[in-house]
């Protein structure tokens, strides 16, 4: 019981990083009614998915993009990383970014972790078959989320530095959606719905980030309090994160 007390007072600092972000705190301010907009995409896109009057217009749009062929290039499978790749070449070639290599390495993480949950979980609610095989696993597009993922990075570290340069992945990741339509791999709801995800998993990630890892000028480190307790023969140990 002495050890028991003695940890449940216990705050254990957390991974206290250096003030990196605190110049630059302006790139991590995301307002609520930034994500309004991604959430409703995606709630309008599957709208459309199924094989009601909303299905049979997805499919008029799939046959104005792709005629009824087949897969055209597989340009789109490698494309979908050029904006994450460009957010370290660029820093390479001279342009400043917003972060370090490591923060922005953490930032990116945190993104695809979300993105990467976030779509594998609705592609198993949807069940949504894709246009050109029997596989359900359609809704929405991974390929375009990875690749708005990748366009919103870009847009936040190289905004201030380079403002055509930051804005470029965004030109990359709609070729990313309109080609998985023209390849016959996705709907045009699947590729809105990636999208939308792509940018708000980046959009929460940066969000999260210094409310997390990095402590700021005036604030203290967050600290995890360990509190153990026993009872009826079993012991349980809660930790709480205090920001």
């Amino acid at each position: 019981m002495p050890v028991a007390l003695a940890l449940a007072v216990v705050a254990m600092p957390a991974q206290a990083r250096r003030d990196s972000v605190a110049a630059t705190y302006d790139t991590h301010r995301v307002k609520a009614i930034e994500f309004v907009i991604p959430v409703a995409a995606v709630g309008a896109a599957a709208l459309f998915t199924g094989d009601g009057c909303l299905g049979d217009l997805r499919k008029d749009a799939q046959c104005a993009f792709n005629d009824g062929g087949g897969r055209k290039t597989y340009a789109d499978d490698y494309l979908q990383y050029t904006p994450m790749v460009a957010a370290y070449a660029l820093d390479l070639c001279g342009i400043d970014a917003a972060h370090n290599f490591k923060d922005r390495t953490i930032i990116l993480a945190m993104a695809y972790a979300t993105m990467g949950l976030t779509v594998n979980g609705i592609k198993l609610a949807a069940n949504e078959r894709r246009p050109d095989s029997p596989a359900r696993n359609s809704f929405p597009s991974g390929h375009t989320a990875t690749a708005f993922m990748g366009a919103e990075l870009m847009r936040r570290e190289f905004k201030d530095s380079s403002p055509v340069a930051a804005y470029s992945g965004y030109a990359v990741a709609t070729a990313v959606g309109v080609l998985r339509v023209c390849n016959n791999r996705h709907w045009v709801n699947d590729v809105v719905a990636g999208a939308a995800i792509g940018i708000a998993s980046t959009k929460l990630a940066y969000w999260l980030y210094p409310r997390i890892f990095t402590k700021h000028k005036g604030q203290d480190a967050p600290a995890v309090v360990a509190l153990p307790s026993c009872q009826d023969g079993g012991c349980t140990l809660t930790a709480c994160i205090a920001f």
